[in-house]
């Protein structure tokens, strides 16, 4: 006798949720997200400023999008929608009304404590797999960053803390100060 399976929810049913309900669908399976706390908010707010004012200063083709954003990574897989905390897209030909469909250059994910496991190996995975140039997981309550670098198929890791200043890899002379977020 076969065991039950759960259901498997597509696009249709992520974007019949209701509004206040915050959730990512991977793999057909929805992923509640916890209401961010203060300093999670803070953060996600200092880096979209500080990367959108970058872009705006160089004049450059990126856009930033802050969480909620929906971002289906792989355009012929409707069962996985993901909300980075902070999404970068070079290429503006995978936005859409609805947000982002492809892999973005670099995503950025604040971890909180409910989603730690979830940013740090199910998004990693999926993040790789889907091509996404850099990843950076930034964790408040070590005050660590984690900055994953796409190279194959994998990604090369560094660890930073909020008393160093970061590159970011997809520009040549972006340097993000985490010692001024807080």
């Amino acid at each position: 006798m076969a065991l039950p399976q759960p259901k498997a929810y597509t696009e249709e049913a992520y974007y019949e949720l209701p509004e206040e309900i915050r959730a990512e669908l991977i793999d057909g399976q929805f992923y509640d997200m916890a209401a961010p706390s203060r300093v999670h908010q803070r953060i996600l707010s200092e880096l979209h400023i500080t990367i959108g004012q970058y872009i705006r200063e160089k004049g450059g083709s990126c856009e930033v999008y802050p969480a909620p954003f929906a971002v289906r990574l792989f355009p012929d897989d409707n069962k996985t929608i993901v909300e980075p905390d902070i999404s970068v897209i070079c290429d503006r030909r995978k936005l859409t009304d609805r947000g982002c469909t492809g892999a973005p250059d670099w995503i950025i994910e604040i971890v909180s404590p409910s989603t730690a496991s979830h940013d740090y190996i199910r998004k990693l995975n999926l993040y790789a797999e889907a091509g996404v140039r850099e990843y950076w997981i930034v964790n408040p309550a070590d005050q660590s960053v984690y900055v994953y670098l796409l190279e194959g198929d994998g990604f090369r890791t560094t660890a930073y803390t909020f008393q160093d200043k970061i590159k970011v890899n997809i520009y040549d002379d972006l340097y993000i100060d985490f010692s001024s977020v807080l």
